[in-house]
């Protein structure tokens, strides 16, 4: 990408994003990366301007949570009560602001056959490179809580199918399966087995604990297998060659930034609710000349000085 102010017959024409070669799909640049990374780490980020300090610290794939749009734009636990709207205006800021390819949890499609190709055909067309959806029931739960609840495997392939059907865009589509902690190691293989015949593009195996079962799953099927390393849950944090090393194409780190960001904030607050001012805080922000470099704020300021100047 190049970023120009272009003089123009007396006019500024400011172009935000020049491609200097041919324009990649997003599913196809996720495809493509997944294809150059073992694993590739895919990073949450709850906003745009987090895609962007992700995509400068170097990573080749974004993540939107379920609980990330939950928690952070809404102020709501992770338990379903967000709708597919929710999710899409922050899917749309994002691609909007960054062009790492970005998958999307759309938990269980939000609703009948209708309404989860509606969802496909939506996140398409704002600009989603994958997705992942899951075989829980409707009152769905975090992965890494008590008490999930499942619909039948033969439910959540006809889930995929309506997902499949209506992919006019390819994105990449992932099943993920919550069967370990109810159902066992076999039964969650039997459903991912299952899921992959009817032409899920990955499989996501959700609150695995041991390498060996991560292990288990990769040989029992011939699709990628996605690895969930969230913070705090029950999946232990294994390491990224590790992974590699038990055959998972996929290590996903949903919530590390955001975690860490609000841990941060709150910190903030309840320094400056007890101390005169925020001084002692500054070694821990990032300085405006930080924001700015980021931002390309300079880019655009130079831009609107040239539409100001005289004969312009």
């Amino acid at each position: 990408m190049a970023w120009l102010a272009m003089l123009c017959g007396g006019r500024i024409n400011i172009i935000f994003q020049v491609n200097t070669c041919p324009m990649q799909k997003p599913a196809q640049a996720f495809r493509a990366a997944l294809a150059a990374n073992e694993p590739l780490k895919i990073v949450g980020a709850i906003n745009a301007y987090s895609a962007m300090l992700a995509q400068h610290a170097g990573h080749k794939a974004l993540y939107l949570s379920g609980a990330g749009v939950a928690n952070a734009s809404y102020g709501l636990p992770d338990l379903g009560m967000t709708t597919m709207n929710d999710v899409l205006i922050d899917v749309e800021r994002i691609t909007n602001a960054c062009d790492l390819p970005l998958l999307v949890d759309i938990d269980i499609g939000w609703g009948s056959a209708f309404n989860i190709a509606r969802t496909i055909q939506s996140m398409g067309k704002a600009g989603a490179a994958a997705v992942h959806m899951e075989d829980q029931i409707a009152a769905k739960r975090c992965g890494h809580r008590p008490n999930k609840q499942l619909v039948p495997a033969a439910e959540m392939c006809d889930r995929l199918k309506a997902a499949l059907d209506a992919n006019q865009h390819d994105i990449f589509i992932i099943a993920r399966t919550d069967a370990l902690a109810s159902e066992g190691l076999e039964a969650a293989i039997a459903r991912a087995q299952d899921y992959v015949a009817t032409g899920a593009h990955a499989i996501f195996a959700e609150a695995v604990t041991e390498l060996d079962q991560y292990r288990a799953f990769c040989q029992a099927i011939d699709v990628p297998v996605l690895a969930n390393i969230t913070e705090f849950g029950k999946t232990p944090l294994f390491g990224a060659s590790a992974l590699a090393a038990s055959g998972v194409a996929m290590a996903l780190y949903p919530l590390s930034a955001f975690r860490a960001m609000s841990k941060a904030a709150e910190q903030v607050y309840n320094h400056l609710a007890q101390e005169q001012n925020q001084e002692a805080l500054l070694p821990k922000m990032q300085t405006r000349k930080e924001l700015y470099a980021r931002l390309k704020y300079h880019d655009f300021e130079q831009a609107l000085d040239a539409l100001s100047q005289p004969g312009q």
